[in-house]
């Protein structure tokens, strides 16, 4: 009998720049899928990758004085090492650039060229390079920045190939209804709702002329096909897909589930299917949305200062530990925020306290009162029963939980268990027992303790597979790990009883917080500075060139008189209510009082700013600026900050207390 079939993908990453903690999250994420539904039986193909074409690849490479594939290809191969460092069992690693993969691409817009799916037509609208977005007006924050990052857009025309997306706004409406699994979690499913299909879609650009770095447009060679018709359907050609079939196709697709970041879910949820859709190919069974990972509430950048790399976590405590602690410490549909000392506690309390501790206890206590040999139980009390009956069940806590992808929940199931057989030690004394010379109930106190051990070497695999390794030599277990003996007590596959267990090192030595915090930042510096030193020769000439270029920029300075100062109106202004804006991630609403006048003002801050700090502070307002609509709300003038070469920003206020709506000159 042929083993049931299961197929997901982590996002095809942008190799603009080395990875760090918050890229890693997903791709840990969607290993321990595969390893959970492989111990469960099921035959999954695992595909991850890389998106490397694009006019932000072309730029970074000619910076860096590189053809855009030499520099991508050492990128990948850093991308290729770390996933080898974390032990990441994939299947595939799809690059945009394989020629199979090309070649699939072209026969896939030919095919909707040729079905009326795609026309030629003329762009004309504000385009963002770093995210290789084009935005209406009504979709730009303070007039002309991106929605999505924040930076400054540019306007373009030319030329495109448009993909017919504003026919399908119904079928993906239906979609959602028919399907309410296929967007997870369910805030994202409404977001895409309210955000993108309330209002209808606009057909979307899917060639560019502008640059060409990226797979020709077959019959027409001046463009090239654009991200989302060549990054998203590397999800096909993993699978061998060539246009029409494909073995590994034919056996996995349709994807069971997509595992991306919030920021991209709207390219999964509404541009992918409505691709499919007109492929007449079989849509994906979900796409979940995870949250970021932040470092101290605020995301990562390499600007800030506050980028956090994995390899020196994994080198100094192990990749189970760093594994762990992504999986147990966010929620992952939710935002979440990583600090080294929240991981150091975390490894303090449930790696070394609770399950390092259980192992050495357990071991050392066999070899101790039994010759190291684990015993058979011959006497039950109701405590017996009562981890043996929280024991057999927590598999299928943990099944139930994993199809949610709730791993945080699957793991404190797991950690429920190995805190009653802590607790089990505590009420049964073995030492009391071997002290009294009562041996029947002693030894069923070690081998009930052996057996919950067994069980939770199995519900760890998935998420920890070296340490469930260790803990099932330690028990002398010679048969491999399978999920359903997880849910039986004492199976005959796997009877411990008569094993010779071998104490090994301490699985999880305790640490001292404070220490380790040093050797981690350390660690971590360390590694940014190797990087930067091994990219010194290349970015000398690039910053030569940003010197001479700033130079210039301030040389061409347009100098302003005084009148020219007086037609811009400031005042101070006092923030007594600010909310988050319902249609924009990264924008703030802000109702102001200006003396005896209220007002509002929208501004893209929220990044820098929650809604609650502002309440109740005084702020310089620009407000004889024209009124603009931003993501479908009237803003009435500008809040002025400063920002320094960090990344760090500070709204402008004065030094004396003044009343609101005082003028400043």
């Amino acid at each position: 009998m042929s083993k049931p079939k299961f197929y997901l993908t982590t996002p095809i990453y942008y190799p603009s720049d080395n990875l760090h903690i918050g890229h890693t999250y997903t791709t840990v994420a969607a290993d321990s899928i595969k390893r959970f539904k492989s111990l469960q039986g099921y035959d999954v193909f695992f595909t991850t990758g890389s998106d490397e074409h694009g006019q932000k690849i072309q730029t970074k490479a000619k910076e860096n004085e590189v053809g855009p594939k030499e520099y991508v290809d050492g990128i990948v191969a850093n991308i290729k090492e770390l996933w080898k460092m974390l032990e990441i069992d994939y299947d595939c690693f799809i690059r945009s650039t394989d020629e199979h993969h090309e070649k699939m691409v072209q026969k896939i817009f030919t095919k909707l060229y040729e079905k009326g799916e795609i026309y030629k037509s003329v762009y004309n609208g504000h385009y963002c390079t770093p995210c290789e977005s084009f935005w209406t007006d009504a979709q730009l924050v303070d007039e002309d920045k991106c929605p999505d990052c924040g930076r400054p857009t540019h306007l373009e025309e030319e030329e495109a190939y448009f993909f017919k997306l504003s026919n399908y706004r119904d079928r993906l409406l239906k979609l959602y209804e028919d399907n309410p699994e296929f967007i997870q979690p369910e805030s994202r499913k409404n977001e895409m709702i309210n955000n993108f299909l309330k209002d209808g879609l606009e057909d979307l650009c899917v060639s560019r002329t502008t640059f060409d770095w990226g797979i020709k447009v077959p019959f027409d060679e001046k463009h090239v096909v654009y991200v989302w018709i060549d990054a998203l359907s590397c999800y096909l050609s993993a699978l061998g897909f060539d246009g029409e079939d494909g073995e590994k196709y034919k056996e996995f697709w349709p994807a069971n589930v997509h595992l991306v970041g919030k920021e991209i879910v709207r390219f999964h949820t509404i541009i992918w299917p409505a691709l499919l859709m007109a492929l007449e190919l079989p849509l994906p069974k979900k796409v979940f949305g995870h949250g970021w990972i932040l470092f101290e509430d605020d995301k990562m950048s390499k600007s800030k200062g506050n980028v956090i790399y994995p390899e020196p976590i994994i080198e100094l405590y192990g990749i189970d530990s760093f594994k762990y602690f992504l999986l147990r410490e966010f929620t992952f549909g939710q935002d979440g925020s990583f600090s080294r000392e929240k991981f150091l506690q975390r490894l303090n309390s449930d790696l070394a306290n609770d399950l390092g501790n259980l192992v050495s206890r357990t071991v050392t206590m066999v070899e101790k009162y039994n010759e190291g040999i684990i015993p058979a139980p011959k006497t039950e009390e109701e405590v017996d029963a009562s981890l043996r009956d929280l024991a057999i069940t927590v598999a299928d806590k943990v099944e139930a939980e994993m199809d949610k992808l709730n791993f945080s929940i699957a793991l404190e199931e797991i950690w429920k268990l190995i805190r009653r057989t802590n607790k089990y030690v505590d009420e049964t004394m073995p030492w009391v027992l071997a002290k009294e010379e009562n041996k029947d109930r002693l030894d069923t106190v070690l081998y009930n303790l052996s057996e919950s051990l067994r069980i939770v070497s199995i519900l760890i695999k998935p998420f920890m597979e070296k340490t469930s390794d260790e803990i099932r030599r330690q028990l002398g277990i010679q048969v491999e790990a399978n999920w359903q003996d997880a849910k039986v007590w004492n199976p005959d596959v796997a009877n411990i009883v008569d094993n010779k267990v071998e104490k090994g090192n301490i699985i999880f030595p305790r640490l001292d917080v404070q220490k380790e915090l040093v050797r981690l930042n350390e660690a971590n510096q360390k590694l940014i500075d190797s990087r930067t030193n091994n990219s010194e020769k290349k970015e000398d000439k690039v910053e030569e060139n940003k010197e001479v270029k700033e130079q210039e920029v301030i040389e061409e300075v347009e100098e302003i008189t005084i009148d020219d100062f007086d037609k811009v109106k400031l005042k101070l202004a006092k923030v007594i209510n600010c909310e988050d804006h319902p249609k924009a991630d990264k924008l703030l609403v802000l109702t102001l009082k200006l003396g005896e006048e209220t007002r509002t003002v929208v501004s893209g801050i929220k990044k820098y700013y929650s809604a609650e700090d502002l309440i109740g502070k005084k702020v310089v307002v620009v407000t004889n600026l024209k009124p603009v609509k931003l993501r479908g709300i009237e803003s009435r003038g500008m809040v002025l900050a400063a920002e320094d070469d960090e990344g760090k920003l500070s709204l402008l206020t004065t030094l004396t207390e003044l009343n609101d709506g005082a003028s400043i000159s």
